[in-house]
């Protein structure tokens, strides 16, 4: 996953702390200043994502993104530093609305009574799939490979991390061949969310989704691989699924 530890390396510049909506009005009439800095960090992300789906990153200029913002190069370097920054900022609000979906899914799901981690995952995943297909035109530019320098390293460092977490909920030991279950199960949904951005439509899209559920399913049937545990590994259950279907 992008697309439910940190490794080491060179990030690039982290951008600039975003105003939250709702945030309590300072003293002395901070407050509508406070207002003013959303607004206009909210105008100049939207722009961005304009343009940067439409043209990508490397093709795309500051002076197209604040022309489209009503805004000025002043103000974007102030609120997010540059080209750079702002792409990256996009990526986080990206990456923070596909956590919240799926850890509301999660949640609502506990609500209701499922207490299996696999019915748990499945949860999230979903709701992580499904925030593929209606953001797809981000999803898009975060697959395509063209972005800001040092940005594979931090998408590198995110799929990290969504093991992690799919590890914690699936409550997995900390063996080689857990960590290695949830990579194949994160990598699992992360392909699914390519496939679901690029489907024609909702209808489609929405079969991709199941799909991916079902493989998630069936890969979790036996659980993580425990070699020696079950005669004839793969080879004796290919045979015996052959002899049934002849």
């Amino acid at each position: 996953m992008e697309s439910m530890g940190r490794d080491p390396g060179t990030r690039p510049a982290t951008p600039a702390r975003l105003a939250r909506p709702g945030t309590p009005a300072r003293p002395g009439g901070g407050g509508w200043q406070w207002g003013r800095t959303a607004h206009t960090q909210r105008a100049l992300l939207d722009a961005a994502r304009e343009v940067f789906t439409s043209r990508g990153f490397s093709d795309a200029s500051i002076a197209d993104v604040v022309e489209r913002a009503g805004s000025s190069v002043g103000s974007l370097y102030h609120h997010f530093g540059g080209k750079s920054e702002l792409f990256l900022a996009l990526w986080q609000e990206h990456q923070a609305a596909h956590e919240q979906a799926a850890s509301k899914a999660v949640a609502e799901a506990r609500k209701a009574g499922v207490t299996d981690p696999g019915e748990l995952f499945a949860a999230g995943a979903r709701a992580f799939l499904q925030g593929s297909w209606e953001r797809r035109d981000l999803a898009l530019l975060f697959l395509s490979g063209d972005g800001p320098p040092g940005f594979e390293v931090m998408q590198r460092q995110r799929s990290h991390e969504w093991v992690g977490q799919n590890d914690a909920l699936l409550h997995l030991p900390d063996t080689a061949l857990d960590r290695l279950y949830a990579s194949v199960l994160t990598s699992l949904i992360g392909e699914g969310a390519r496939e679901v951005a690029t489907s024609a439509n909702r209808r489609q899209a929405s079969k991709v989704i199941d799909a991916v559920i079902e493989y998630a399913a069936r890969m979790m049937t036996g659980g993580p691989a425990r070699p020696g545990a079950r005669p004839g590994g793969l080879a004796g259950q290919s045979r015996r699924g052959a002899s049934r279907s002849g």
